[in-house]
C-alpha cells in the first residue's frame, strides 16, 4: 500500500479507522498483561489514538510511529498540548514529557530506537495492512524489537472482502505469521454488536475481534 494512500486518507479526514476514545480491550486487559507499569511501549503505525495518551498517563514511555504528519499533529492540538518537534531523518519526532510521536516510515526502523522497548500495542497496524504486507510488517517488528518484547494484539476478521483498511485478519493468519518467533496466548474473541460503528458503515453480519498476548523468543 503506497504512501500517498495514508496521505491521501488524512488530508481528506477519511479516518473511519480512528478510534475517538480509550480502545475497551487495551483498557480492561492492559493492567493484567503490562508488568510493573513503567515499561517502554511502542505502538507501530499509530494514527492519534487516544490510547497512547492512556498508556502515558499511567507512566509508561510511549513511542509512536506514523506515517502522516496531519496525524501527528492533530494528536497533540487535539489534546491541547505542544509538543517540541525535532525534525531529522529519517523521522521527524514529536516529544512530550515522556511521549513521542515519530513521523515517517515504519519500515526505516533499526534496532536501536526501541532498544528500550519492553510492550507493543498493535490495534491498528497489522489490520490496516493488506495480505501482501503484512508478513513483511511483521518480519521487520520482529527485527526491531528486543528479545522478550511482548505484544498486545487486537485483530478484526469478518467473511466479506473489503478493499480498504481495516481489512480482516484470521486467528490462522496470526498463528501463521506469529508462530515461529512468539509464544501465542490468545485471550478472547468477541462478536461485534450490530450497532458498532464499524458494522454499521461496511453493512457487516457476524464481525468478531480477537486479542491475543504475544512473547517474542
Amino acid at each position: 500500500m503506497e504512501h500517498e494512500f495514508w496521505h491521501e486518507r488524512w488530508s481528506k479526514k477519511q479516518i473511519g479507522f480512528h478510534e475517538g476514545s480509550v480502545n475497551k480491550f487495551l483498557y480492561d486487559h492492559w493492567s493484567d498483561l503490562s508488568g510493573d507499569g513503567t515499561e517502554g511501549v511502542f505502538v507501530p503505525l499509530c494514527g492519534k489514538a487516544h490510547d497512547m495518551w492512556w498508556l502515558h498517563d499511567r507512566g509508561h514511555s510511549v513511542i509512536g510511529v506514523e506515517l502522516s504528519e496531519i496525524a501527528c499533529k492533530d494528536f497533540f492540538e487535539e489534546a491541547d498540548e505542544k509538543a517540541q518537534v525535532h525534525p531529522s531523518e529519517p523521522f521527524t519526532r514529536f516529544r512530550h514529557d515522556n511521549l513521542q510521536l515519530w513521523c515517517g516510515d515504519f519500515f526505516q526502523l533499526v534496532p536501536d530506537d526501541l532498544k528500550h522497548i519492553r510492550l507493543v500495542y498493535d490495534r491498528a497496524a497489522l489490520i490496516a495492512l493488506p495480505s501482501s504486507m503484512r508478513k513483511n510488517y511483521v518480519e521487520h517488528l520482529t527485527a526491531v524489537i528486543p528479545e522478550n518484547t511482548r505484544i498486545l494484539l487486537i485483530t478484526l476478521d469478518y467473511n466479506t472482502k473489503i478493499s480498504a483498511p481495516p481489512f480482516n485478519v484470521s486467528d490462522d493468519e496470526v498463528r501463521e505469521l506469529y508462530s515461529a518467533d512468539y509464544e501465542i496466548e490468545h485471550i478472547l474473541t468477541n462478536t461485534l454488536p450490530s450497532d458498532h460503528p464499524f458494522t454499521k458503515r461496511k453493512g457487516l453480519v457476524g464481525a468478531t475481534e480477537s486479542v491475543f498476548w504475544l512473547t517474542k523468543r
